[in-house]
This record gives C-alpha cells, structure tokens and sequence, in this order.
C-alpha cells in the first residue's frame, strides 16, 4: 500500500495549528542538526508562552535564541544552558521559566514519551536538588526517583535527507535529539536539505520511520558553527 505524501509548499503550512501556550520539542544540539527555518517561522507567527524543550536554547542572536529575544518562551525545559547570555539574564530574572534535566534523563523522558510509557524510575539524580518533589523508591542497594516523561504539541526537527513519505537519514551527529524529538509529539515537523522519490532511500539506513512524521519541508540552511577552532598551523594559513 502506498504511504502518504508528507510534503508541504511553505512553513506557514508546516506549522499551520501552532498557537500560544503550546509545547514545542526542538531537535539540536547546540547549533547541530537544528530546524532553524522551523524556528524562524515560529517568531514570525509571534506565538507566546510556548514551553520549549530541547537540550539547549541555542545562542544570542541564533536558533531558539531568536525565540529568547522576541519573549515567546514561558518556560524552557533543557539539559544545558551556557551559550546563551541572554538564556542566564531571563533565568536570574525571573521572566523564563527553567527546568533543568541532566541530558541523559532528558533522553530519556523523551524517549519515553515517543513509546507511552508515562515514567520511569532512574538512579540519576538521587540525592540532588533533581530529585525534590519527586517520587523515590528503592531497588536492590541503590535508590531511584521517578521521572514523567515528556511529549508535546508539535516537534521540530531537521533531518539531512527524506522520500515523500517522511522517512528521514540524518547526518552524522546530528541524529542527537532529533530521532527522540520525532517520536514524542502530537505533531512532528521536519524540515530536511533533500526530497527524493518514494524507493530511493535504503531501508536500512533510515533513522526516523515515516509514521513518526507528520509534515515535511525541503529548506536552505545556514549552518553556523557555533565554536571554530584550529590547529595552529592552520590558523596561521588562515590568516
């Protein structure tokens, strides 16, 4: 049986139904394998109060920074937070809302979340501001507290190369969170830098099955390097 053509002429129409208060699953990290069309289409449609979460918010000027900038965010759920000056004013302000995940557990909430599994018991935390108001139980030696898993309204996220369907291969480290991110919400957008026809991608190779994918969009990306470092050799020849 032939799947369903995902693909959409415009970013209005692949976030078409976002609204204020939602909560948006951005894939990334750092600057890696971030939708940052999707995220530029969002400050433009000026949403507000949005929970967000990915393992970071970008940087000043850049990716969900952007969205920092404009106030869209209400609150930000992320494992990380050091590359975005104005992220720690709007923190120590008291204007953002922040909940801070170590990054494996934030894996795994979302990983969770893609599978409906409502929460799971972890080790990681225990003892820890982490683990305040959390349930805590006991298995064999070691003490776990126990994690809600996450899911959202709609997940952004940027794959390399997709077929009509919405299976998608990303490149390299920019699998991080995208592949959890796709799973986990009502909505999955993805915005990738190749369409190609139905039978043209291995099956073996693709990372996020089309059933997880709900809108798709070919797009021109920036890709900035978030931190450049070289050889000194190098930087002398690049002077």
């Amino acid at each position: 049986m032939a799947g369903l053509d995902k693909r959409v002429a415009s970013y209005a129409m692949a976030l078409e139904g976002l609204r204020d208060g939602m909560t948006v699953l951005a894939g990334g990290f750092g600057l890696c394998g971030i939708p940052e069309n999707l995220i530029a289409e969002i400050r433009r449609r000026q949403v507000r109060n949005l929970t967000v979460v990915s393992n970071n918010c970008g940087i000043d000027g850049f990716g969900l920074g952007l969205l920092l900038e404009n106030r869209q965010i209400r609150k930000m759920i992320a494992s990380y937070v050091g590359e975005n000056a104005l992220f720690e004013k709007q923190l120590l302000s008291g204007e953002l809302e922040v909940e801070l995940k170590p990054q494996g557990s934030l894996a795994e909430k979302l990983r969770a979340g893609g599978a409906g599994i409502p929460a799971f018991y972890t080790a990681t935390g225990y003892g820890t501001p982490v683990a305040e108001g959390k349930e805590t139980r006991q298995f064999g030696a070691r003490h776990y507290l126990l994690e809600p898993a996450i899911q959202g309204d709609f997940a952004i996220i940027k794959g390399w190369k997709a077929d009509w369907y919405g299976n998608i291969i990303y490149r390299h480290t920019a699998q991080n969170f995208n592949p959890l991110m796709a799973t986990a919400a009502r909505i999955t957008v993805a915005e990738v830098e190749e369409i190609v026809p139905p039978g043209e991608l291995d099956p073996a190779h693709i990372h996020t099955p089309g059933i997880y994918v709900h809108r798709l969009i070919q797009g021109h990306f920036e890709k900035r390097i978030e931190k450049k470092t070289l050889l000194q050799g190098a930087a002398d020849a690049d002077s």
